[in-house]
């Protein structure tokens, strides 16, 4: 099972002037380097808790079909499966149906059921589900707490960018940083 993002997010779940009311900083010389720490704080929440924050698309490449039809989304929010490809032995794209198989969003994981299964399948990355995921396309429809902790882990690694070399980033998290995200992590049994 491999995952890939297609499609990156077309907008941040935060901005460079919030982050910089956040400092009160009040030039713009370093306007660069904030949005690549804006950048870098979202993929470290969204890798952090299993999440797409803003819409983005990915495709879920498996080599079989899952035992008891049912394959897991290792995304969330899931807002769409847009397609599922099976590749036959010879390498042949066929679109599966979508009256072949039914879509949970709801869970979390969100996960999607195969009721027929095209056969024989070629014998490594046989499928492709591409799906999207996210809260929406701006940075207001994410959960404020999301946005939270994106704003304070940014502004933290700005203070912190002098003191320690570009080798050993990210330093640390800040306080409160764990507690802000923490009811968004994937939990496991």
């Amino acid at each position: 099972m491999t995952l890939l993002r297609t499609g990156e997010p077309l907008a941040e779940p935060v901005t460079v002037a919030e982050v910089k009311s956040h400092l009160r900083l009040q030039h713009a010389s370093e306007d660069d380097l904030i949005a690549g720490l804006i950048r870098a704080a979202r993929q470290e929440v969204e890798r952090t808790t299993g999440m797409a924050l803003i819409d983005q698309t990915w495709r879920l490449v498996l080599d079989r079909w899952p035992r008891g039809g049912r394959a897991a989304l290792m995304r969330h929010p899931v807002r769409q499966v847009m397609s599922v490809t099976a590749y036959g032995t010879e390498g042949e794209a066929s679109l599966v149906d979508p009256a072949d198989y039914e879509v949970d969003t709801l869970s979390r994981p969100a996960r999607i059921h195969f009721e027929r299964r095209p056969e024989p399948l070629r014998a490594m990355n046989g499928i492709e589900i591409d799906f999207s995921a996210g809260f929406g396309e701006a940075g207001t429809d994410v959960p404020d707490l999301l946005r939270r902790a994106i704003l304070v882990l940014a502004a933290h690694w700005y203070e912190f960018r002098a003191s320690y070399g570009p080798a050993d980033q990210p330093v640390s998290y800040p306080p409160g940083y764990e507690r802000m995200i923490a009811g968004y992590r994937d939990r496991r049994l």
